[in-house]
């Protein structure tokens, strides 16, 4: 199964929120903390109560590369213990020279066996076509950020009047074969309803819902009006560290429940 069969399922299955894992050993619960494999059992637990209502599951890699080999020998067995029809993102936001990228991409591809990745596209196309070799796989490619930064480049007006995001969107295009998607952040609804139409059949992975102030019914409202949504929707801090305490797993679970209930009444009403 493709990677982007395995997003198109979920959605079909009305699935649309994407777990983030991005797992801090400073957050999880104090009963963890001291354990060997806290972070594999922290996500373990997190992953067996949501893994019936999850649409994906999205690993950013610097929570698991701060902490060295064992780091990364966690972030291995967390990958493992996800079923192969749950799609997977490695969260690197690569994107180099083409022999860099190569590499990259024979590690996060063959190494790890994500499903997907997340790529920025600033240095052009020969930085990200070693991603594109691999046809089964999904590149979620950057071109509108939730953070302030965004502001500094992202946004930038072109000679043609267009922002730089918009021509990243034509690039992607013009790039891809059924194997990229976009990250548009959720904070940025304004660009989101005026550029959703430009997307075409692109997947899109949307950051920024909780922590970072994006509104999840904004942004269903807004993809309610797209044929086929091919949506994620990544929230991670306000589901993983919804309760600090032994609880935590089940009220992840709760969380993530009423996420799909305020989805569901939306886009099933």
């Amino acid at each position: 199964m493709t990677a982007l069969e395995k997003l198109e399922n979920k959605n079909d299955e009305g699935k649309f929120i994407c777990v983030g894992l991005d797992t801090d050993i400073k957050k999880i619960p104090v009963h963890l903390k001291n354990i060997p494999n806290n972070i594999f059992e922290f996500n373990k637990q997190i992953i067996e109560n949501t893994i019936d209502k999850a649409a994906a599951y999205k690993l950013n890699l610097a929570f698991y590369e701060c902490l060295g080999l064992e780091g990364l020998k966690q972030l291995e067995k967390t990958l493992e213990i996800i079923p192969t029809d749950i799609l997977t993102i490695g969260d690197a936001k690569r994107g180099d020279i083409g022999n860099t990228s190569k590499m990259y991409a024979k590690s996060i591809f063959e190494y790890f066996k994500f499903d997907s990745i997340t790529l920025h596209p600033y240095m052009g196309y020969d930085s990200v076509s070693p991603f594109l070799e691999y046809t089964d796989k999904l590149n979620f490619i950057l071109v509108l950020t939730s953070n302030k930064g965004a502001e500094d480049f992202e946004k930038i007006e072109l000679k043609n009047g267009n922002r730089l995001y918009q021509l990243i969107i034509e690039k992607i295009k013009e790039w891809c074969n059924n194997n990229c998607g976009i990250v548009f952040g959720a904070t940025q609804t304004k660009e989101l309803e005026e550029n959703i139409k430009n997307f075409g059949q692109l997947p899109v992975l949307v950051p920024g819902i909780g922590a970072q102030g994006g509104n999840l019914t904004d942004l269903i409202n807004i993809f309610s009006k797209r044929d086929k949504m091919k949506l994620l929707i990544n929230v991670s801090r306000s589901i993983i560290y919804k309760d600090n305490s032994e609880n935590f797993a089940k009220a992840a679970k709760n969380e993530l429940a009423e996420l799909n209930k305020t989805v569901s009444k939306i886009l099933f009403k």
